[in-house]
Formats: C-alpha cells, structure tokens, sequence
C-alpha cells in the first residue's frame, strides 16, 4: 500500500480535474467531486464512482436536484497502486472516467476508446 496523505491525495485529484480541459469542465453541470476514504458496499476495490443522473438522460423538467457526485476512493487506490506517481496516474483516469459518465458514456465505451 502506498503511504500518502489525505492533503496529497487530494491535490493529485485537484491536479487530475486541471488537466480536464477547461471547455469540457465548462459544460459539467450541477456535480461536485468529493474524496473519501472507503466506497460502501461490497465493491472495497472500487476507485471512483458517477453518482447522479447523466447529462444525456436529464430531461427538460430536470432540475431542483441535489448537485451529482462524482467520488474518488482513497484507500482502495492506494492499496491497488505501486508507487505516488502510479496514484497520481491512476487518479487522473479515475477523474477523467467518472466525469466521461458524468456526459453519459458508457464503461464499454470507455473501454473501446482505451480508458480502462
């Protein structure tokens, strides 16, 4: 497991969302990204996770919600990565696929476009 802390890895994810292009990061609409420590449920080696209502299935009387989420897990990163320089790739793609579901973009379609 690599050491790192709490602050450090939160300014791998702010520097993961920098390298967002700001044209992109225009149209997210209505979504925070938050960091915590552990994912619910059974899935311990979940990264990242989208959770709100894409942008492509919001309708056109959408809206009063409660802001989306996208959620980056600490400890399972850090327990899946080698080194901080694999957390801080790692962290970037996190980023880069929840906010892509965040646009309606399938897993398998991230997949085919290689971001697995």
């Amino acid at each position: 497991m690599v050491e790192m802390t709490r602050e450090d890895f939160e300014k791998a994810v702010e520097d993961a969302i920098d390298e967002v292009p700001d044209e992109l990061l225009d149209l997210i609409d209505n979504c925070v990204i938050l960091v915590e420590d552990e994912p619910e449920g059974d899935d311990k080696d979940l990264l990242g996770l989208y959770d709100g209502v894409a942008l492509t299935e919001r309708g056109d009387l959408w809206g009063g919600a409660l802001p989306d989420r996208i959620l980056i897990y600490m400890n399972p990163t850090l327990r899946m990565c080698e080194d901080v320089e694999d957390v801080r790739d790692e962290v970037a793609i996190t980023v880069v696929h929840e906010i892509a579901h965040h646009f309606g973009i399938s897993d398998e379609r991230l997949h085919e476009l290689g971001w697995d």
